[in-house]
């Protein structure tokens, strides 16, 4: 099902083709899971939600392959949080900035940021680098589902806390992300949501849960995790 809703988005100019190849390397890491969310993914989300509601500005960032996933609970998140919503593109063209951001409101978004950027991030040379001053630009934490590694990259060095959603714990954004989940995109979201809903407001509670955090420690906790699934996958043969 989610393969045939990205291949419509694909026909409507929302999902470029090679957001399918994208998709398909994180589908690959979610069987290696049990498509399922570990408890070091968990762990991360809870951060996660405790990081963005004590943020000064956060900011939600979609690109096509996150709306045509799941524009509902990404918009959910943002409200649940209080943060904006920006669209951001890597093939940016007008048109198909004006089809995510439409269809973003389409399903219940305020106003959604992106339209007309006047900002750039700092070292990048491509269109991801476009941005909205009141949005990403002026963010001090940042939901970045589905990123590219070198912008998550540039975020953190502009000294923002870059959340990230991708599968692959080894890969570029992982690696740069201030809190890097492993998990499917669908799933990280509600999980955020449910603990954005049940956490405290109490700043010292906040600080606790992000101060306990080591993505690093977090990431090896996801890899030992599939490693000992595919060694009990293994072992079964001889049974």
């Amino acid at each position: 099902m989610t393969r045939e809703l990205l291949a419509e988005m694909v026909e409507k100019g929302l999902v470029t083709p090679t957001g399918l190849i994208s998709h398909g390397r994180g589908e690959a890491f979610d069987y290696l899971m049990g498509e399922k969310s570990l408890e070091p993914a968990l762990e991360s989300e809870r951060v996660a939600a405790a990081y963005l509601l004590s943020a000064r500005n956060p900011v939600v960032c979609v690109n096509g392959n996150a709306a045509a996933l799941d524009a509902e609970n990404l918009i959910k998140l943002a409200r649940t949080v209080g943060a904006k919503i920006e669209v951001n593109l890597f093939h940016r063209t007008p048109e198909r900035m004006e089809g995510l951001i439409s269809y973003l409101e389409s399903k219940g978004a305020g106003e959604v940021l992106g339209r007309n950027p006047e900002c750039r991030i700092p070292g990048l040379n491509h269109d991801r680098a476009l941005c909205t001053r009141e949005g990403i630009f002026d963010c001090d934490v940042i939901l970045v589902p589905i990123e590219d590694g070198d912008r998550a990259q540039a975020l953190v060095s502009m000294g923002k806390v870059v959340i990230s959603i991708d599968l692959n714990p080894l890969s570029r954004t992982s690696r740069a992300a201030t809190v890097p989940i492993s998990d499917e995109m669908t799933r990280a979201l509600e999980n955020m949501i449910r603990f954005a809903e049940e956490l405290p407001a109490d700043a010292a509670v906040m600080s606790k849960i992000k101060d306990g955090y080591s993505s690093k420690d977090n990431r090896r906790k996801i890899i030992e995790s599939i490693c000992d699934s595919l060694m009990a996958e293994f072992e079964k043969e001889d049974d």
